[in-house]
C-alpha cells in the first residue's frame, strides 16, 4: 500500500517529501535555473532518504511531474529489542512491524511508546515519547 501523488517539480519546497530514484526523500535544497535561449527552466532538488539517510539528487525541467509519497505517521509500543532491530506494535491497529534501531533514539526497552513513520514495508522510528 504505497500511496503517492504527483506535483510539478517547480512547486516543491524544502522540507517536503519526494521520490528520488524510487526512495522517499526529504528535500534539503532546491536550486532553480532560468530558461535559456532554447530551453526550459531547470530545477535541481537535493534530498536525503527518509529510511536510509543517503543523499540523492533530481535534475529536470520545472514543469515535469514528480512523485510525492504519502508517508503515514503513528504511535506504537516497543514489543522487543533484538540487537539493532526493534519490534513495535501500532497502538490503533495492533499490527507488529520491525524497524532499525538508530543511535539517536537512546535506550529503548519493552513498553516504551514511540512515534514512527511508514511507507510501504519500510518503517523508521522517529523518537521515543517521555513516560511520566
Amino acid at each position: 500500500m504505497t500511496e503517492k501523488m504527483f506535483k510539478q517539480a517547480g512547486q516543491m519546497k524544502e522540507g517536503n517529501y519526494m521520490m528520488i530514484d524510487g526512495e522517499p526523500c526529504k528535500i534539503r535544497a532546491i536550486e532553480k535555473s532560468k530558461p535559456g535561449k532554447h530551453g526550459a527552466a531547470k530545477v535541481r532538488i537535493t534530498g536525503f532518504g527518509v529510511f536510509d539517510d543517503q543523499k540523492r539528487t533530481f535534475l529536470g525541467p520545472v514543469d515535469s511531474d514528480v512523485e510525492v509519497p504519502i508517508i503515514q505517521r503513528s504511535n506504537a509500543t516497543v514489543v522487543a529489542v533484538m540487537g539493532d532491530t526493534v519490534q513495535i506494535m501500532d497502538l490503533k491497529t495492533y499490527e507488529t512491524m520491525n524497524a532499525k534501531k538508530t543511535a539517536d533514539l537512546g535506550k529503548l526497552e519493552s513498553g516504551v511508546e514511540v512515534e514512527y513513520m511508514r511507507y510501504g514495508d519500510k518503517v523508521a522510528i522517529l523518537r521515543s515519547k517521555a513516560s511520566d
